[in-house]
């Protein structure tokens, strides 16, 4: 039940968090038009992830500049950046190259991030992550051995070993 009036079933749910505090609400229709909570609004337009993205990336100016100007233009479907700040989505696969300067700021800001690592299963972490320390390992011997630095070889050689005992059990 809406927990404002208390007399309809309530429809809109949603979290709030002001420092730190976790606020939930249930509301019908009518009282979440009342109260004028903004995550109403977003629900009863026609709002899109596209848009979602595209605002965010115009909170910052400095994007922009990054990807030449808003008029930079794909030589292969012929969008603009600021077409594409707008839509929120690219027109081709050549895109990521036409506007490469302005995506890993955009990335990072949106992901935190601009290179994807996936996702690794809980059953499955334990083993993926060995595995990948190894491979790391792996990669840093051979450049201690191109460097000469025998020593530091011996230890990471030591703790490969004893990561794939780890591996096999």
């Amino acid at each position: 039940m809406c927990e404002q009036c208390g007399n309809r079933t309530a429809t809109v749910h949603f979290t709030e968090i002001v420092q730190g505090e976790k606020n939930e609400f249930h509301l019908c229709e009518t009282c979440a038009k009342e109260k004028g909570y903004a995550a109403y609004q977003f629900m009863t337009g026609a709002f899109s992830v596209n848009q979602l993205l595209s605002g965010l990336m115009n909170l910052d100016p400095a994007v922009k500049q990054r990807a030449g100007s808003s008029q930079t233009r794909c030589e292969s479907c012929g969008l603009t950046f600021s077409q594409f700040s707008q839509i929120g989505r690219f027109g081709c696969a050549h895109c990521y190259e036409a506007f490469a300067p302005g995506l890993n700021p955009m990335l990072k800001k949106i992901q935190s991030s601009n290179q994807h690592v996936g996702k690794v299963p809980k059953r499955q972490g334990g083993t993926i992550a060995y595995r990948r320390e190894l491979t790391r390992l792996r990669q840093e011997l051979q450049t201690r051995i191109q460097q000469e630095q025998f020593e530091e070889a011996a230890r990471l050689r030591d703790q490969i070993r004893e990561l794939e005992t780890r591996v096999m059990e």
